[in-house]
């Protein structure tokens, strides 16, 4: 089994990123998905990233974001990775890394063996991957909605780059 580091998503305030800090994680999640409850913005963000002790990933959460809005944060904010939240395509996402010149980690959402694919073509392109809780069908968020999936899914499975498991 190798390395396990926690990310920690939805911060903001100055004090949750000291928390998440002091704890031992080695990512913090800025939302910048506008219908999430926990959308923070840009200059938020930029506070946010500028609290966050050296070694502390600060990682940028979108969704299905085009480049004008992509632009705009790497502008504001200091940052480490991108996570891409949305139906991006496996193209999508190396155009991403290529354009942007940051890691990227790419979130595929899971319901059943079926998903599975999209686990190993994602592995491909991006840096890291993400496997969380497919969200049900109109739901209002890709993902945080507390939802789990049969986890005995990805025994025994591996993949190209590292990934972790979204706590719901």
């Amino acid at each position: 089994m190798g390395e396990v580091r926690v990310k920690i998503c939805g911060l903001r305030t100055v004090e949750d990123v000291a928390a998440v800090a002091a704890a031992g994680a080695g990512y913090i999640g800025l939302n910048f998905f506008p219908a999430s409850p926990r959308h923070v913005t840009l200059e938020t963000a930029r506070m946010l990233a500028l609290a966050a002790p050296e070694g502390l990933c600060k990682v940028a959460l979108v969704v299905d974001a085009d480049d004008a809005l992509l632009d705009a944060i790497i502008a504001a904010v200091p940052l480490d990775m991108l996570q891409l939240h949305g139906h991006e395509s496996p193209d999508r996402v190396a155009e991403v890394k290529a354009r942007f010149g940051l890691p990227v980690m790419k979130v595929i959402g899971v319901a059943g063996e079926e998903d599975l694919a999209a686990l190993l073509d994602h592995s491909l392109v991006a840096d890291q991957i993400m496997v969380d809780a497919k969200p049900p069908k109109g739901a209002a968020l890709p993902g945080g909605n507390g939802l789990r999936f049969d986890w005995r899914l990805l025994v025994g499975r591996k993949w190209l780059r590292p990934w972790m498991l979204a706590g719901g």
